[in-house]
């Protein structure tokens, strides 16, 4: 089995948190978002992962290194590949031709799920799906009675189906994958513009592949920085039983509501922290409230009141200390 992983863009909806780190790498309690992804395939997967392909821009060999180990991290090889034009989702996982091969998933690295299943091998190709309200800015599958797909279409302008693709998908014969997705770029078939997956698998499916739709219990959007947050939030509940403090943090008069990620050699003072916060390593935390929020590394919180907020590395919050002499039935709001 193979991971393929496009993540090549420049993930300008999480402005300025990827200014200096691509979107992937942002943290999810404590994890970046590709390897909490990496790490979801690799459970429901029914065998081993012997390679994780990573399609990336100019990311800068740290962060190559840092794909490479979250890739060991599951027991497999890692690979990198470029692309260096934005083409669409066809395009980039063309890129990483050579591990195009045999059992494979592809998934974008914008995206979390949550699933009690194993993944079934035996299919040609499952695309998991989602209902949603509005599936104009997805792409979308229609289905037939017997539950196998019928259509593929790429950001639908009228209603053709509120079954949206949430970027996950299985195919049994990746090599197969690969010269449909040539095929796209031999031909210049483009869909908006852009070399689209969707029109892939549409042509395999009038070939004669059957792809049936999968289901997770939860869809966690990456794609801005509320819907992270959010997704800070939910994977925090997921893992709450696990030991999320780290034993060289320092908590000093402190009051931490459960569940929170508290990071290495984070020092908090005086403050209450919680719920639902991740705390990378190195952060200080003084005289402040902090709820629902990404903290990532060595940053500095003092005398602030945060709520649904992502700080970046080394960045500071720093408040006014307050000397207050309020009288009976005074409200003061800040």
């Amino acid at each position: 089995m193979r991971i393929i992983v496009p993540m090549a863009g420049m993930g300008k909806r999480m402005r300025p948190h990827t200014l200096t780190v691509p979107k992937p790498l942002v943290p999810i309690a404590g994890k970046p978002i590709v390897q909490r992804l990496v790490e979801d395939i690799a459970k429901v997967c029914d065998q081993k992962v012997d390679e994780v392909a990573f399609i990336i821009g100019d990311f800068g060999k740290e962060v190559e290194e840092k794909l490479i180990k979250i890739a060991a991290s599951v027991g497999a090889k890692g690979s990198i590949y470029y692309q260096d034009k934005p083409l669409g989702t066809a395009h980039a996982i063309l890129c990483a031709g050579p591990s195009l091969e045999g059992n494979l998933v592809v998934a974008f690295a914008d995206t979390l799920f949550k699933a009690d299943f194993t993944l079934d091998t035996t299919p040609d190709g499952t695309i998991w799906v989602q209902k949603v309200e509005d599936p104009k800015p997805f792409g979308v599958v229609t289905l037939d009675e017997k539950g196998i797909i019928t259509k593929f279409v790429e950001k639908p302008d009228t209603f053709v189906s509120d079954l949206a693709i949430i970027g996950i998908y299985y195919f049994k014969d990746g090599a197969y994958l690969k010269n449909e997705l040539q095929y796209l770029i031999d031909h210049d078939i483009k869909d908006k513009g852009e070399y689209q997956l969707t029109n892939a698998l549409d042509n395999m499916k009038n070939k004669g592949s059957k792809f049936k739709p999968g289901r997770v219990t939860e869809w966690l959007d990456c794609g801005n920085k509320d819907s992270t947050v959010q997704t800070n939030e939910r994977y925090l509940e997921y893992i709450k039983n696990e030991n999320l403090v780290s034993k060289s943090a320092k908590l000093t008069n402190t009051v931490l509501i459960q569940p929170v990620y508290i990071g290495e050699e984070v020092e908090i003072a005086n403050s209450v922290v919680g719920p639902h916060v991740s705390v990378g390593n190195g952060t200080k935390i003084t005289d402040s409230i902090v709820k629902k929020s990404i903290l990532q590394e060595k940053s500095v919180v003092k005398n602030a009141n945060i709520n649904n907020s992502m700080l970046g590395s080394f960045a500071t919050v720093e408040g006014n200390p307050l000397d207050l002499s309020v009288g009976d039935y005074n409200v003061i709001k800040l």
